[in-house]
């Protein structure tokens, strides 16, 4: 994908439905122009706002579909938004479950322009099942609790935070909103069951001794919805190093006010058993807790509390830092 971008926010109903938009503009600022809300939007990444012509008389080579609305579908009213941006000369990507070149509208305006569409969520290449034999290198995978609490953005920070110590490291992104980061990867979640594992094999191949392949985690083990691509992905990856990620205000899973949270410990264990399968040298090194709805006083003693129960580096990503998990990375 070609930038600078123009993110296309719809007229999602709240930030967490713009969270691919909100990933580029947090880590590849660079890349991204400006944003394209349509009229009810409730979502904002603080990014100049500009028309499909604007953007396009400004630079912009590639429009994002930069949401991820319930079942990843391209909803009817935003598809002459997308033919209207490859009209303009631009590129058009999606991380959507529906592809745009299933779009007979996109489809033939992308034929008629020569433009190029990135279904980013659809891999391009097929997978050979997991083999579980050990590759070189070092693997840190992040899990959690629940969707949505903080993997990529975890991972992504122990990347930059090695980087900056000098350490050898890769970011691997599984999600729709990882590989357009990383400009590279799968997103896990639209490979087939048998395949998951293999999938994740390939992501992290065989290494250098001392490089860590940061693996942006999916899901939860304890989301009755998600635990398949969770699992799959743990095997897969065979981590060194897991990092649990967690947030604090949630009172049950996300989209299942009828399920749980599972405990710190319980959801800790369980990832460890199950990395155990392939891995049997894995071992936690850190939690990370996304606190950005906590007062600071409130963070503090948040953090605390978890750190004294699970006796791990506890840290918030975005406002403490990872370095004290990186320190725990040999």
């Amino acid at each position: 994908m070609q930038p600078p971008y123009l993110l296309f926010l719809g007229d999602v109903q709240d930030q967490l439905a713009a969270k691919t938009a909100h990933g580029l503009k947090d880590w590849r600022p660079e890349r991204c122009l400006a944003q394209l809300r349509l009229a009810g939007c409730k979502a904002d990444c603080g990014l100049p706002e500009m028309s499909v012509r604007e953007a396009a008389a400004a630079g912009a080579r590639t429009m994002i579909v930069a949401v991820a609305n319930s079942g990843g579908w391209l909803a009817e009213h935003w598809i002459p938004v997308v033919v209207e941006a490859l009209e303009a000369g631009m590129d058009v990507a999606s991380g959507l479950h529906q592809r745009l070149v299933d779009i007979p509208a996109v489809a033939e305006a992308a034929a008629r322009t020569g433009k190029r569409l990135f279904d980013v969520r659809h891999p391009t290449r097929r997978f050979r099942t997991g083999t579980g034999l050990k590759r070189s290198g070092k693997r840190l995978l992040t899990v959690g609790t629940d969707c949505s609490c903080g993997k990529k953005y975890t991972a992504l920070a122990l990347e930059r935070e090695l980087r900056a110590r000098g350490r050898k490291v890769t970011f691997r992104g599984t999600g729709q909103t990882g590989v357009m980061i990383a400009g590279a990867g799968v997103a896990i979640d639209a490979v087939v069951a048998d395949f998951i594992a293999g999938a994740a094999e390939w992501l992290s191949p065989d290494n250098e001794p001392d490089h860590w392949d940061v693996i942006e985690g999916q899901g939860s083990l304890f989301h009755p919805a998600f635990a398949g691509v969770t699992l799959g992905l743990i095997h897969g990856s065979q981590p060194d190093a897991l990092v649990l990620c967690h947030e604090p205000t949630r009172t049950h899973m996300r989209g299942l006010a009828h399920q749980k949270l599972p405990g710190l410990r319980e959801c800790l264990d369980a990832n460890l058993a199950a990395a155990r399968l392939t891995n049997p040298a894995v071992r936690a090194v850190g939690v990370a807790v996304d606190t950005h709805r906590l007062e600071p006083d409130a963070r503090a003693a948040c953090l605390a509390r978890i750190e004294d129960e699970l006796g791990l580096p506890t840290v918030d990503p975005i406002a403490t830092g990872v370095g004290r998990i990186a320190d725990a990375l040999w």
